[in-house]
Formats: structure tokens, sequence, C-alpha cells
């Protein structure tokens, strides 16, 4: 497995930083086109009704994931490993979620995600959850690079 938050230097974020104790941790697999991740919610993840995912923890996933997606490209356009050399950020400059159908707690959650778009300064990011065969929700997120200072601390 090559999982981009592992390879990442300074990172605080609460969905995706394996150093954030309060975090998501989620992990996403970069095959060099595709990333993939696996999220098991908790009970205390569900929306209105016990049975199903909270939309807000739906989205959280969705932009850490689509982010290190962006992340993982960049480096690999640049012809680097992750995490060599200066930093490569992004940030969420646009997040669009069509909740397709109810992602049920029990999961888990399965994120995919593409770069569609790719440019020096933006990035167009697909991605899509599903539990099990049923997509649950569809994204597109435009991924602004910001300067590697960005994430000091």
């Amino acid at each position: 497995m090559n999982i981009i938050q592992h390879q990442m230097h300074g990172n605080h974020c609460f969905g995706c930083s394996p150093d954030n104790p309060h975090g998501h941790h989620i992990q996403s697999d970069w095959d060099g086109e595709l990333a993939t991740c696996d999220f098991q919610p908790q009970p205390w993840h569900c929306a209105g009704s016990p049975h199903y995912v909270y939309g807000g923890l739906i989205a959280s996933v969705i932009d850490c994931h689509s982010i290190c997606t962006a992340i993982a490209e960049a480096y690999q356009r640049e012809g680097r490993a992750i995490g060599s050399g200066d930093n490569i950020l992004y940030v969420t400059g646009r997040l669009d979620i069509r909740y397709v159908s109810a992602a049920p707690i029990q999961g888990p959650l399965r994120l995919e995600a593409t770069v569609t778009e790719a440019g020096e300064r933006k990035s167009l990011v697909s991605c899509q959850l599903k539990v099990g065969e049923q997509i649950c929700a569809e994204a597109e997120l435009v991924a602004v690079r910001v300067p590697p200072s960005w994430g000091d601390a």
C-alpha cells in the first residue's frame, strides 16, 4: 500500500493526519491514478437516525481524501516521491457534493478519487463514496495549491 498521509510532513489535519489524536485518521492509498480509502464510521458518527452516517462526516472524509489525492498526483506530475523535498500542499477551493443515498452506519465507507484536471495552481478531483456497491455520495473538489510555508506550525 502507498498511504499518502504516512508520507506527508507536518500534517496536522483533523481528517487525515495520523498525528492528530482527535482526528479521523483516514488513509488514502495512491496507485498512480486512483486513490482509495476505506473508513469505518463509529456509532457517534450517525445522522438523526442511528442507522445512517451524518452528512457532515461524509463531507469531511471526501474533502480530506480528495485533497490528499490532489497532493499525490502533484508529486507524481513533478516526478517526486510523496513527501520528498518541499511539501506540496493544497486547500479546498470548492467542494460540491451530491448525496445520492443514505450511507449505512455499519459501513465501511469506500472512497475512490481521481484527478480529472491538473494545473500549476489548481486541480479538479472527482470522488465517489460507496458502501458496498451502493453509491452514497458523489463529489467534485477544486484543490488550490498553497506555498509549503502554509503548513508550518
